[in-house]
């Protein structure tokens, strides 16, 4: 994997990514030349087209990356990556026509891009049809050896088997003479040079998976290997780089404080994060004002009560504040005390199912988020009822706190719509993995995966 700002990206998601833009790049020059020729005029230098080809090409990956074609469903079937293709496409001639119509002469001809799109689809299909059966080979996957045979190893073994997995195990070694939840693990008393046995195993990654480290690191082992250039990693980084979470079964406080995280260098990040939501909050509320008013009229007609929504919830420090939205339950929904939404919630209004799977009743947070309460980007704000609960039942529970919620996030993109205790311990994993990892890059990656969960309706309820 590649470490970009503090985030993991796949070799191979790298390696597509690169050759997409290429394909882009190539695909808006075809266009121009078709259409050129169609008109009969002088097609110039490329270097003439520079700017325009690249507003092109990142506007079209950008779509590309917000409607999940870089998704581990997508790397596996070109049928599927097809389908999202073209959504991404669509959406990025939309978006270059905006920009033709706003900046004229920066962008391609509106109708180079007729030419362009169905070439651009052309070449981007070609692309994973030609690599479809390269990407999860072994050439993408890193060789790892785990130091453990038993449940951590066994939750490494069955990672390790998911077709998305950027790494194959290649031995287990046990490092005690008890019985071994995998059963092929060798002990590590019967390799007599272990620093050989790594080397012709191709090993470039060990993995301590160690149900107990004391008394059981072979440090010496370890360190020789080390200065080999072979990485050495324990369980809970491993997870935490290839799932994009933080484990919670494994993690322990020293691991949160001496791990790479929390960086000091926040200041800037948070003031460039503060900027950001106050310009987009603006424009996102004079834009949708309309629509906003539209809505609460609806709300208003279909069912008795007031139309905007105000809810108490846990923000930064432990502090509360009023979350505003517009109503989507009948005013009665909580007589009976707080209570976790459900699927198909039969409080919900009929323009409630309506807003909530559109995400309409979400649009008045952007007032909150212009009053510095809430962010674009951060975990989702909880009710006081809710976190005493949690914060009794699940371990750094607190600590998400630590960071600015907002309206959209990490847990948002990458785990499905729950309401419980299991599924508020799933959401924490991500959550500290955001806490954590924060920066003005990873929330980027994160506005513009929403589109993904708004379009095909990921999580709502």
């Amino acid at each position: 994997m590649i470490r970009l700002f503090k985030h993991y990206i796949p070799n191979a998601v790298l390696l597509l990514g690169l050759l997409d833009f290429v394909g882009l790049i190539v695909a808006g020059e075809l266009g121009w030349l078709v259409r050129a020729h169609q008109i009969g005029i002088d097609v110039g230098a490329v270097s003439d087209r520079q700017l325009p080809l690249m507003i092109f090409a990142v506007l079209v990956q950008t779509a590309m990356i917000a409607v999940g074609v870089y998704g581990s469903d997508a790397l596996r079937s070109v049928r599927y990556a097809t389908a999202r293709l073209m959504v991404a496409v669509s959406l990025g001639i939309i978006a270059l026509s905006v920009v033709y119509f706003l900046l004229p002469g920066r962008t391609l001809w509106r109708s180079n891009l007729f030419y362009a799109m169905f070439i651009a689809m052309a070449i981007l299909v070609f692309i994973r049809i030609l690599l479809g059966g390269l990407l999860g080979t072994a050439v993408f996957r890193r060789r790892v050896l785990v130091l453990g045979a038993g449940q951590r190893a066994d939750r490494l073994r069955k990672l390790g088997e998911r077709t998305e997995a950027g790494f194959v195990i290649v031995g287990y070694i046990g490092m005690s003479d008890g019985a071994h939840v995998i059963e092929e693990a060798i002990n590590r008393s019967a390799i007599h040079n272990f620093t050989r046995y790594v080397e012709n195993l191709g090993v470039s990654e060990v993995v301590l998976a160690l149900e107990e480290r004391r008394n059981a690191l072979p440090l010496k082992d370890l360190l020789r290997i080390k200065t080999t250039g072979v990485h050495v990693n324990d369980f809970s980084t491993f997870m935490e780089r290839e799932t994009g979470r933080v484990d919670l079964d494994t993690v322990n406080p020293s691991w949160l404080i001496f791990s790479d995280g929390f960086s000091s260098g926040r200041m800037i990040s948070s003031a460039m994060k503060r900027l950001f939501d106050i310009f987009a909050s603006l424009i996102l509320l004079a834009l949708t004002a309309p629509l906003i008013a539209l809505f609460a009229l609806l709300v208003k007609l279909d069912s008795k009560g007031p139309a905007l929504f105000r809810q108490t919830r846990v923000g930064l420090y432990g502090q509360n504040f009023n979350l505003i939205k517009l109503r989507s339950m009948r005013t009665d929904a909580e007589k009976a005390g707080a209570q976790w939404a459900s699927k198909d919630d039969p409080r919900v209004t009929r323009v409630g199912r309506l807003i909530r799977k559109l995400r309409i009743d979400e649009l008045p947070q952007a007032w909150t988020v212009l009053k510095g309460e809430m962010s674009f980007v951060g975990p989702r704000p909880e009710r006081p009822e809710f976190v005493g609960e949690l914060e009794e039942q699940l371990s750094y529970y607190a600590e998400r706190h630590m960071v600015k919620p907002g309206i959209t996030g990490w847990a948002q993109i990458n785990y499905p719509y729950g309401a419980s205790i299991e599924d508020s311990r799933h959401k924490l994993e991500y959550d500290l993995y955001y806490a954590k990892n924060y920066t003005p890059f990873l929330d980027l990656l994160i506005l513009i995966q929403t589109l993904r969960v708004v379009l095909w309706n990921e999580g709502a309820r």
